[in-house]
């Protein structure tokens, strides 16, 4: 059914829909604000990545103690305070 996909054909009379669409001038001002979109994602996940990267180190370091086992801590007794009794004047 999809044998041959996209075909050339299929191409230009898409681009022929946009620009009637659109218009002419509006379509490169669609592909700059497009591109400088792009650009920005593409720099703030590099920014991420690069933020994780450090966070990941420091967590491997803390994954490695954690597999340590822990001193036992004995439990304490608490013991409740006694309650004031109510002294009654007359």
């Amino acid at each position: 059914m999809f044998r041959n996909g996209l075909e050339p054909w299929h191409i230009i009379i898409v681009l022929v829909v946009l620009v009637l669409l659109f218009g002419s001038k509006k379509l490169p001002e669609m592909a700059r604000g497009l591109g400088k979109s792009m650009r920005i994602l593409k720099a703030e996940t590099k920014a991420l990545r690069e933020d994780d990267a450090p966070a990941e180190a420091q967590n491997g370091t803390a994954a490695s103690q954690a597999e340590q086992p822990r001193p036992a801590v004995e439990p304490t007794n608490v013991a409740k305070a006694a309650e004031p009794t109510k002294s009654t004047t007359a």
